[in-house]
């Protein structure tokens, strides 16, 4: 926003009018080109039911920062401090770079609130305009999380609201059995699926939440308490309407999801998360000196606004703005005119030519996944086979999603979708392995024990990704990054290997067998996933 000085006449003004306001609007064009990546990734999160919300987080923040600015008097004294935001626009178009050129376009939205927070303090200077921190920390909330943040929320989330959902069923004497995500009422069996797990309301509430705690006039302690009392209230609300679901299909059928009602009780759960808050605050209040009515305790005052948004008339050229605007113009077009890295098409073979045998073991007619779970991996190509041989006591299960984008969709690690299958995690750990004795590559992988009831399984998993065996998420996360960087590429693959542990063998003799195949898929691995 601009900075703003004392007020002249329209006459006076009429030589900075046009000045002012045409390097802010050539800043602000400049930004939305260089940035338009992280634009485009915004419009499409927002058409997902969980980021629906974001259109009106820069509305809210726009008001938010009028209601601010009614506290700020005009004043002709010269701002001298635009340093902090001049440094500030400088990262973030260095953030922007990053994301750009690693084509992870989340990252160039991060830095549209970086723009924005470097715009106000050019305007404004550092000690006025660092006092506007409320409506930028508040576009926060319009961001995509990263995949991997976003699937261990969720995948915690549906854990914690199906175990609630259960035992609220057992309080009202539904008989009910959890195994995993799936709620089990003896003829009708419910999957607590992705959609189920809260953040749906999570964010948006959130949202609320901390408009609701800048308005309030308590105390700090206030403010925070409302703050984070928005993660709670969701989940056991969304708790709840998982427990009215089981018991609609317990008592009248599974037909009473569908549709209309299953949509009209997610929205009557949403409001009621907001009314508690307001119930919290009151209670809060309660506790007092002053004991003050709710409302009077809330700032609702909205007069002015029209008023304060006008105040862009009174722009001033300043030689910071003027320079964001130089700044901007020539990062986008130099990243316009700059050296591209055309890598082509990933040189590999489809899994359709995948070998049938791989040395002593026979490799399965390969699997095809359901029409949700296919859509939930969003995998560009998979292999989901059975190996099996003579000798060996049991098959072992072999699993590859390859990525051609790992940006657009992403592995999902299966410490997120065994829970969910109903499998437990007994046992997890990052080994690294050979795949031959005096072999100078190693693999860092994932040995997991999971059980499902008496049965048990050991998995190995880890990430593939141009030549690298990762076992951590989050480090191939970092790698994916580093490789958009450096080589133009972000393509990988999930790689898993089970087999169960039988009740007449020891967990040696199992592992015995996953490493015989684990050595023998090495062979081959480059032919459909290529190291570069």
């Amino acid at each position: 926003m601009p900075a703003i000085h004392k007020p002249r006449t329209f006459s006076a003004l009429n030589g900075y009018f046009h000045a002012g306001t045409f390097w802010l609007a050539i800043a602000t064009l400049a930004a939305l080109l260089y940035f338009q990546e992280g634009v485009a990734a915004l419009l499409t999160a927002w058409e997902l039911p969980e980021y629906s919300h974001g259109p009106l987080i820069p509305v809210l923040s726009l008001l938010l920062f009028l209601r601010q600015l009614k506290d700020v008097p005009v004043t002709s004294d010269p701002v001298a401090d635009r340093g902090a935001g001049i440094a500030l626009l400088v990262f973030a178009l260095l953030v922007g770079a990053v994301g750009k050129q690693a084509q992870i376009d989340d990252i160039v939205a991060y830095a549209l609130i970086l723009w924005v927070g470097a715009m106000l303090l050019i305007s404004w200077g550092w000690q006025q305009g660092k006092q506007f921190w409320p409506p930028v920390v508040h576009l926060v909330f319009m961001l995509p999380l990263p995949g991997v943040i976003y699937y261990k929320m969720s995948t915690i989330l549906q854990a914690w609201s199906s175990e609630l959902g259960v035992w609220m069923l057992q309080l009202i004497n539904v008989p009910v059995f959890l195994e995993g995500n799936i709620i089990d009422l003896g003829v009708y069996k419910l999957h607590v699926a992705e959609a189920c797990s809260g953040l749906r309301y999570l964010f948006p509430i959130m949202s609320f939440s901390y408009i609701f705690a800048v308005l309030f006039r308590g105390s700090i302690w206030h403010k925070a308490v409302l703050l984070l009392a928005a993660a709670p209230i969701t989940i056991v609300m969304n708790s709840v309407r998982i427990a009215f679901a089981g018991w609609l299909v317990n008592y009248l059928g599974l037909e009473y999801l569908e549709g209309f009602s299953h949509f009209f009780e997610g929205w009557v759960i949403f409001m009621i998360c907001v009314v508690i808050l307001f119930l919290l605050a009151w209670v809060m209040l309660r506790f007092t000196a002053e004991k003050m009515p709710l409302l009077d305790a809330l700032d609702l005052d909205t007069s002015g606004w029209v008023t304060q948004a006008t105040r862009i008339r009174l722009i001033e050229p300043s030689k910071a703005l003027i320079l964001s605007a130089v700044l901007l113009s020539l990062a986008t077009i130099s990243w316009q005119v700059r050296p591209q890295i055309d890598t082509g098409p990933v040189d590999r073979e489809p899994f359709l030519l995948f070998p049938t045998t791989l040395g002593p073991w026979n490799v399965g007619i390969p699997e095809v996944l359901t029409e949700n779970v296919a859509q939930v991996l969003a995998a560009d190509d998979y292999l989901a086979v059975q190996l099996s041989r003579s000798d060996a006591a049991a098959q072992v299960g072999l699993f590859i999603a390859w990525y051609d984008d790992q940006t657009r969709n992403g592995t999902h690690s299966p410490e997120i979708c065994l829970p969910g299958a109903g499998w437990e995690i007994a046992w997890l750990e990052r080994v690294d392995v050979a795949p031959q004795v005096g072999f100078s590559e190693t693999y860092n992988l994932n040995r997991a024990v999971i059980q499902k009831g008496e049965s048990r399984m050991l998995v190995y998993y880890w990430f593939e990704q141009h030549g690298r065996h990762v076992a951590w998420d989050l480090a191939a996360k970092m790698y994916l990054l580093w490789d958009g960087l450096t080589i133009g590429r972000t393509d990988g693959a999930l790689v898993r290997l089970t087999t169960p542990i039988t009740k007449d063998e020891t967990d040696a003799q199992a592992e015995a067998r996953l490493q015989d195949t684990f050595l023998e898929l090495t062979t081959v691995m480059p032919r459909f996933v290529p190291e570069l």
